[in-house]
């Protein structure tokens, strides 16, 4: 199965992905998307050969540094279909996606929270700023949802969640390094078991079987 990585970071999550015992003959890496120009997690698709770009809604002229350039969605969803992309993965990606790019992949998009949703999510809770709500709220367990993606942030249906304990936590910098390290096994997981066909939806729940 060959999938699409969205990054907007240091692309600690596709790293966790490339290297997956799990994945292993499973799936491919065939693209990496970001947001930025120069996102740091073009780095490592450089060191695997993959192609990457930049995308954006709204392209300008001369909106380019480097070797890189923005694209439109529509440009990328050209060159996701030559890949033979079936399934696109938000790993770290802090945009909102265009209503008609989410339209054209009915349940072939996912994207990991870093929390457990429905709690702690919505526009503007990404990276630390959801480790320090849930480091305010005194909550005692936190953990990574990986959710479908629709049109609104962190509102598809939930795939799989991780749980840690972080009742003894003394900050969110220490709540998103125990999460995070919960991210980087549960992501692939989740991968793992839709290349398998091992997820079914029914009455709006999802089920791994």
């Amino acid at each position: 199965m060959n999938i699409a990585v969205f990054v907007s970071g240091r692309g600690s999550n596709l790293q966790a992905i490339l290297s997956s015992a799990e994945l292993r003959g499973l799936c491919k890496v065939s693209v990496v998307c970001s947001d930025k120009l120069d996102c740091p997690a073009f780095q490592i698709a450089k060191q695997y050969n993959i192609p990457f770009f930049s995308v954006s809604e709204k392209v300008k002229s001369g909106s380019e540094t480097g070797e890189n350039k923005f694209i439109t969605f529509h440009e990328l969803q050209k060159k996701l279909l030559a890949q033979n992309v079936e399934l696109i993965v938000l790993a770290g990606y802090l945009k909102l996606l265009p209503k008609e790019f989410v339209r054209f992949y009915p349940y072939k998009m996912i994207n990991i929270h870093p929390a457990l949703l429905p709690s702690f999510g919505g526009k503007g809770m990404y990276g630390i700023h959801v480790h320090e709500a849930v480091f305010r709220s005194s909550a005692k367990v936190s953990g990574a949802t990986v959710h479908f993606v629709n049109e609104n942030y962190d509102e598809g249906l939930i795939i799989d969640q991780a749980v840690v304990s972080v009742a003894d936590a003394e900050s969110s910098e220490e709540i998103a390094q125990r999460v995070l390290k919960l991210e980087h096994t549960l992501l692939p997981s989740v991968i793992a078991k839709i290349a398998q066909r091992k997820i079914e939806i029914k009455n709006n729940r999802v089920y791994l079987t």
